[in-house]
């Protein structure tokens, strides 16, 4: 193992393949995550409802997390083998298909695992070899799999928002990025701009612009990034969100009123943040300083 990091150490080029090959296999789990944490919780808020308003007709579930049931075709059940299971290849190798009845296999499995792994590649490219890395990796990490469900459910779950907040909040301890003031500033503000602005769009429209979780991510982001940078994540966000949005409505004939989710845009806007925040703000304020 000595000689491994070692290795890491001295090569840059080795640790950038290494980690996109651990990156391609966190992203397979990602897309257990992606698929199965909703479900887990809509599990859990029926069963908390059962039992507390209807205990006699509570029944008992069979188990359902990120581990068990194994994994399986929907359309003929046929058990997922280790060889059909490997991030990326086996995708190829079956040709986008279940092995047995031939159902078409969606190709965000094995886009979610080479995003996955080109993002921590460019982690490890960006940060090189240390404490930083590995904590810049679960940051990537939790923005992909939030990034997804969103699309998916329009949901942010607490066990991933919440997890990146107390995870900056204790890398901030260590001032890996900010420091421990800018990073309880940054979360305290990050909830309360998004906040803020939810509550001044419902008692204006009397509609709901945005849900508590992006208050969370925004919070998260903003124990990551610092205070500082929060302004440049929601300018970016907001715009990127509106391209998207606009897009949207014409290619796809989306109804105007219709609710589009905002976490991935605060996830890809605080994820570019992160790597070149700095940058970016030095030459705007040289550019309106000069």
């Amino acid at each position: 193992m000595p000689d491994i990091i070692l290795l890491l150490q001295s090569s840059p080029t080795t640790l950038i393949i290494f980690v996109l090959l651990i990156g391609l296999m966190v992203g397979s789990f990602l897309n257990v995550v992606i698929h199965r944490l909703p479900i887990m919780m809509e599990r859990g808020w029926k069963q908390e409802y059962q039992s507390y308003f209807h205990p006699e007709q509570a029944e008992a579930l069979t188990p359902y997390n990120l581990v068990k049931p194994d994994s399986e075709c929907p359309k003929c059940g046929h058990k997922i083998r280790a060889w059909e299971n490997i991030p990326l290849l086996s995708w190829l190798l079956l040709g986008g298909k279940c092995s047995q009845c031939k159902t078409p296999i969606s190709a965000r499995y094995p886009l979610v695992e080479l995003l996955t792994g080109l993002l921590s590649g460019w982690m490890a490219w960006h940060l090189g070899f240390g404490w930083p890395l590995l904590a810049a990796l679960f940051f990537t990490w939790l923005l992909v799999a939030m990034t997804f469900i969103d699309l998916d459910k329009m949901l942010l779950p607490d066990q991933l928002t919440l997890a990146l907040l107390w995870l900056g909040l204790f890398a901030s301890t260590q001032s890996l990025f900010v420091s421990p003031a800018d990073a309880i500033i940054g979360a305290i503000a990050g909830y309360l701009s998004l906040w803020s602005v939810y509550w001044g769009f419902k008692l204006l429209t009397g509609k709901e612009g945005m849900g508590y979780g992006d208050f969370k991510l925004l919070a998260a982001l903003g124990a990551w990034l610092g205070w500082q940078y929060l302004p440049m994540v929601i300018l970016a966000s907001s715009f990127v969100g509106a391209i998207i949005g606009l897009l949207m409505l014409s290619i796809q004939g989306k109804d105007k009123g219709q609710a589009i989710p905002f976490g991935p845009y605060l996830a890809i806007a605080g994820w570019l943040t992160f790597l070149y925040g700095e940058p970016v703000a030095d030459y705007y304020w040289h550019w309106i300083l000069s």
